[in-house]
């Protein structure tokens, strides 16, 4: 059995008059945001908010050692916390709720639930320092250095020319050099 359309423009009976359909791929961007809003104006927006300021809201010092989870529907906080941390923080769970609910204006916290174990945005590991280039290379580096007036662009260039040099100085990552006399 077919659909019958009673328009005459040819169009789907499942499109109003006039509108075309689009095949292939759509943003679900648009969609999902229309989805989302409802949830996050509720309790989502506050965690979001939470997360983005966090350092701001309790210290750089307690940010570096806990990380919001969750927020429940009945004021409970989950916070993951480092095991070094956790008793400091339990001391001053009163403090920590005071400068979040201070800072939202109303009650948003009223308890604390810490949960220890690693924080998922641990801090990045340091680079290592690259390896100093040859002492004929550093020489006609810095002759061309010393002709750029702006101190400044003088020093991120000799960053860079650091950096480069000692990169051409390692040998390539993931191939192995091959023996001598077997080329």
């Amino acid at each position: 059995m077919t659909a019958h359309n009673d328009s005459d423009d040819g169009a789907p009976p499942s499109l109003p008059a006039g509108a075309e359909r689009r095949y292939g791929f759509r943003a679900i961007g648009v969609a999902a945001s229309q989805v989302a809003a409802p949830l996050l104006k509720r309790r989502g927006g506050l965690l979001v908010r939470l997360k983005l300021d966090w350092a701001h809201i309790v210290g750089e010092a307690w940010a570096e050692v806990s990380w919001p989870a969750a927020l429940g529907r009945d004021g409970a906080l989950k916070l993951r916390v480092l095991p070094t941390a956790a008793l400091d923080l339990q001391h001053r769970v009163p403090l920590l709720i005071e400068r979040i609910n201070l800072y939202f204006g109303r009650p948003v916290a009223t308890r604390l639930v810490f949960v220890q174990g690693p924080l998922p945005l641990a801090p990045a590991p340091a680079p290592e320092s690259p390896a100093p280039p040859a002492g004929d290379t550093v020489q006609a580096f810095d002759e061309r250095l010393a002709q750029i007036p702006d101190p400044d662009l003088r020093a991120a260039l000799a960053r860079l020319g650091r950096a480069v040099g000692a990169a051409a100085a390692e040998p390539p990552r993931g191939r192995v050099a091959p023996k001598p006399g077997t080329q």
